[in-house]
């Protein structure tokens, strides 16, 4: 089963998942977190879910890009396993300005969009259950700069393909889930 969770900053979505695969049953429980870790700010974002983690048995596995590869090299049956992906935003950004890039370079938005969804669900595939945490960022109305621009069409691109293959899909608002599939 596919369960995506999406959300603004803040609003509850990560500890909400987290949840999800605490209540799963399933024995083994990965995390794969794709937050490439820049500045203070980063730092603490990290420390914080670490600490939401801790004493729940999680096998963390850090991927910032090619997320379907993530698991390689470690054995289990998938009708143990449950995955936990932290955070399809930060995994969209880290292949958008690989190398410090200012876009997608010869890649299109759309291709680039395959890429991540195929990748996601290789790794959906490889277990039981899979939560998958994702931010809504463009609700705010304003324009930006055309990297900006074409990273917000990516997760626009990306979060409404997966919210298509998913099981269930949640929204958190201000800690309230909102279940808008499922």
């Amino acid at each position: 089963m596919i369960y995506l969770v999406t959300g603004g900053s803040g609003s509850g979505k990560s500890e909400y998942a987290e949840n999800l695969v605490m209540a799963s049953g399933c024995p083994v429980r990965y995390y794969v977190a794709t937050m490439t870790v820049y500045g203070e700010e980063g730092k603490a974002k990290v420390l914080r879910h670490q600490e939401l983690r801790r004493g729940k048995g999680f096998i963390t596995v850090e991927c910032q890009a090619d997320v379907g590869t993530a698991l390689r090299g470690i054995r289990n049956s998938n009708q143990e396993a449950i995955l936990l992906l932290e955070c399809v935003s930060n995994l969209a950004a880290n292949e958008m300005f690989a190398d410090g890039g200012e876009g997608q370079g010869n890649v299109s938005i759309d291709k680039l969009a395959d890429k991540l969804v195929k990748d996601i669900l290789c790794l959906a595939s490889q277990v039981k259950d899979m939560v998958i945490v994702t931010n809504e960022v463009a609700s705010d109305g304003i324009i930006y700069d055309s990297g900006t621009a074409g990273y917000i069409r990516l997760m626009g691109l990306v979060n409404s393909r997966l919210g298509a293959c998913s099981h269930r899909v949640v929204e958190v608002v201000y800690g309230i889930p909102v279940v808008w599939k499922g």
